[in-house]
């Protein structure tokens, strides 16, 4: 997360069936339901910022905090195109994992006070040669034709920020919403990388058969 770009102590929450942002990463939204258009308002007046969440595979219809996970990402609107039916199309961007204290309301939409996530060890060897076992699995999903934009390709190649190479994949290459909140909520990047490793894995034997 930029240093420069201080996070709000609550903000508006929106939970998604299947959709888990992770920092870093970009997530295209259609807004059109009443009370995430009151949301989009909201974020827009104040710090246009809200967090994204998964909703519960219990339920899909989520009626009450319980009904998500409560770690999650804030995303910054980056790009918002309002439409003359009130819809909007939006570009958020991941910022930064943070987790829900308490509910300052819960309708029309939740607003959540939040508490930061950092992750917990610094690197080590073992990081970077983790790191480098999720680049070659990279390398063979290339192969089959599954690659990143080539800006992003490109970057990826020099990428030494392993936090970072970690949401990227997890965010592209990741397809099952549980195995990607699982990724988002381990704070250690060791096992967030050999989670990754086992589920780039799994994407690679399923690409083959």
């Amino acid at each position: 997360m930029s240093s420069s770009l201080t996070l709000p102590k609550q903000l508006p929450v929106m939970p998604l069936p299947g959709a888990v942002l992770f920092p870093h990463a970009l997530l295209p939204l259609y807004i059109f339901e009443p009370r995430y258009r009151q949301m989009l308002q909201h974020a827009l007046r104040h710090h246009r910022m809200f967090c994204v969440t998964l909703v519960k595979p219990s339920c899909p219809d989520w009626h009450a905090p319980e009904d998500f996970f409560h770690f999650a990402t804030v995303g910054l609107i980056r790009a918002c195109v309002g439409r003359g039916d009130g819809t909007s199309n939006l570009i958020l961007q991941g910022l930064q994992r943070v987790r829900f204290a308490s509910f300052e309301q819960e309708t029309p939409f939740p607003i959540a006070r939040i508490d930061i996530v950092e992750s917990r060890d610094a690197p080590t060897v073992e990081t970077e040669a983790l790191g480098a076992k999720v680049l070659e699995l990279y390398a063979n999903l290339k192969h089959d034709g599954r690659q990143l934009p080539a800006k992003v390709d490109r970057y990826l190649a020099e990428l030494r920020d392993l936090e970072m190479l970690a949401d990227l994949m997890a965010s592209t290459f990741v397809n099952d919403p549980l195995r990607r909140q699982r990724v988002l909520e381990e704070r250690s990047l060791n096992q967030r990388l050999r989670f990754l490793i086992t589920y780039l894995r799994d994407e690679i034997g399923n690409a083959a058969a």
